[in-house]
């Protein structure tokens, strides 16, 4: 998918955070599996990469100002081995607490990116709907 507008990226970023939970708890699923390195998703590196290039104005009409940078990239998330963790004697690294706590705050994002993406139909259908009556 290629985020060229606000809800595109929500949705976007609602599927990573899919993603990112099903990471965390295939992390606790081998919480006792010897040698098990703790996974991770990483898309925040996309958003930044972008973030720093300047984004072009989405044009869908040759009477639109254009700019030199393109906002249809697709982004990728990319799984990850998270370093610097504590090995237990069996060389498994998952530690149970952070891994609640990072479930916890993926959760508290999805939600809110939910309830952004509701939020946005509304607004859609409310214009729809206005539209209509006039």
């Amino acid at each position: 998918m290629k985020p060229s507008s606000v809800t595109d990226l929500l949705f976007t970023q609602l599927g990573f955070r899919g993603d990112r939970q099903e990471v965390i708890s295939s992390n606790i699923a081998n919480i006792n599996t010897p040698k098990y390195k703790t996974k991770d998703l990483v898309f925040a590196n996309e958003l930044q990469k972008a973030n720093d290039s300047r984004l072009q104005l989405y044009k869908t009409n040759e009477m639109h100002l254009s700019s030199s940078n393109e906002i249809n990239k697709p982004f990728k998330s990319q799984m990850v081995d998270v370093k610097g963790l504590e090995e237990q004697n069996d060389g498994n690294n998952v530690n149970l607490d952070a891994q609640m706590s990072e479930m916890s705050k993926n959760k508290v994002i999805f939600d809110a990116l939910q309830t952004s993406i509701k939020k946005d139909s509304l607004l859609f259908r409310s214009v729809i709907d206005s539209s209509a009556k006039n």
